[in-house]
């Protein structure tokens, strides 16, 4: 996998995406494809049940790219950036409110404890250089 150089972009599109989250925690929601970094500006969690709490699952497979220039050892293929994490009922959670970097070939995987209880958005940047 290339590190996309984000100086000579072709293209950056502002999107939005949202999931509501079933039972199984390996579902995968939004894969990163050739040439492209994502800037993820954010990623609330809201749960939309009534009555009762649910948990969180939400980790990024396929990390293990380094950024030219930068050598990482013992680097993780997968991390968590909510690991069964309780949403009350009626409630949100802000899981990510600063910028973070999906690199070419990334998988964002997710799921909740109790399937339709939890609606998950994300903002995000699409950045080209093909």
């Amino acid at each position: 996998m290339a590190n996309p150089n984000i100086v000579n972009v072709t293209s950056i599109y502002g999107g939005n995406a949202s999931w509501n989250l079933s039972a199984v925690t390996t579902s995968v929601l939004l894969t990163v494809s050739s040439d492209v970094i994502v800037k993820v500006n954010s990623i609330l969690c809201a749960n939309v049940d009534g009555t009762n709490d649910a948990s969180l699952n939400l980790f990024i497979d396929g990390v293990g790219t380094t950024v030219t220039g930068v050598t990482g050892t013992a680097l993780a293929t997968a991390i968590y950036l909510a690991k069964t994490v309780n949403v009350p009922a009626d409630d949100i959670l802000v899981v990510v409110d600063k910028p973070i970097y999906l690199m070419e070939g990334d998988i964002l995987k997710g799921g909740a404890s109790s399937a339709g209880d939890l609606d998950l958005f994300i903002s995000y940047e699409v950045i080209n250089d093909a």
